[in-house]
């Protein structure tokens, strides 16, 4: 299985992936990175939060995005050398998230895309808002 290399894509390429994120998405994230926050883990502590109740952990969310460009845009094979991201609203236990990631440049001497990466809940509503770096696969 290979990605699309760099003379296979043009500006304006798009891809998405989409997941329910789940209570267990979350506990198990929690135990891989060794965040334990309350506010992800707690539901009585992050009653106590601006979020007024348990929410993901926005890289839980930004992870989605990796999963785009490794398995979509540009594919298997990708590099993800660079991320720049915003968070702009919560992820809740039970959102349904779409992570979308679009060309926007590509330096070709260079084999590097730069894409503009998005994720947005089952409302529309965009939470995670960024641009990513990558190398297509040759």
């Amino acid at each position: 299985m290979k990605g699309k290399t760099m003379n296979e894509l043009k500006i304006g390429d798009k891809a998405s992936f989409e997941k329910t994120i789940t209570e267990t998405d979350v506990y198990l994230f929690a135990g891989i990175t060794g965040d334990l926050n309350p506010a992800h883990i707690n539901q009585v502590e992050a009653e106590k939060t601006i979020f007024k109740g348990r929410i993901a952990h926005g890289m839980l969310g930004a992870g989605l995005i990796s999963a785009v460009l490794g398995m979509y845009l540009p594919g298997p094979g990708t590099i993800y050398t660079g991320q720049e991201l915003k968070f702009l609203a919560p992820v809740r236990i039970g959102d349904t998230i779409k992570a979308e990631a679009e060309v926007v440049e590509m330096i070709v001497e260079k084999n590097r895309l730069k894409l503009r990466t998005c994720c947005y809940n089952q409302e529309g509503k965009m939470v995670i808002d960024g641009f990513a770096t990558v190398m297509p696969p040759k």
